[in-house]
């Protein structure tokens, strides 16, 4: 072991022709969703004179996105920037469990247990969350909705499990 103070721990891994990694890297991102939506839209029908096609308006905004994609890959190019930060994958990764987890029980398990399932594994995104105050805001909401979907906007929902319901 050596005493002496290591200098690669400050060092980016980016070329030192970018000068502003993280607008780079997230230029490149836009461009990416975008070229990926003209791809997608590519077989839809386009704009004929004044009628609009199915296709008209998703290119519309894929050529903006492009653009603005460009604009701020240029600008991380030409500009000095922040570096790359580190991502927290914790709460995307929870709450996209937790739309898969309403995905796969609202049909068996009913509207009420599954909205407070989703909820509550939502809850995990975050080391910070306090159970007692999550518990209670999701008894709330799971209440909420389940007036507010089948009742006040009169959308056929099952509320309770099949099982319970014969």
């Amino acid at each position: 072991m050596s005493d002496t103070p290591n200098n690669d721990a400050g060092k980016s891994i980016t070329p030192k022709w970018i000068r502003g990694p993280q607008d780079f890297v997230g230029g490149t991102a836009l461009i990416a969703i975008a070229l990926f939506a003209l791809w997608a839209s590519s077989d839809l029908q386009g704009m004929h004179g004044f009628s609009f096609g199915a296709g008209t308006v998703p290119r519309m905004f894929a050529v903006l996105l492009l653009g603005l994609g460009i604009a701020v890959t240029v600008v991380g190019l030409l500009t000095e920037g922040a570096h790359l930060a580190t991502y927290a994958w914790r709460g995307p990764l929870f709450v996209s469990l937790s739309i898969l987890s309403f995905a796969i029980t609202i049909r068996p398990l009913g509207l009420v247990i599954s909205a407070f399932l989703t909820f509550m594994v939502a809850a995990l995104g975050t080391h910070e969350t306090r159970w007692k105050e999550t518990t209670i805001v999701g008894i709330v909401l799971t209440a909420f909705c389940s007036f507010l979907f089948p009742y006040a906007l009169g959308l056929p929902m099952q509320l309770w499990p099949r099982f319970l319901v014969q």
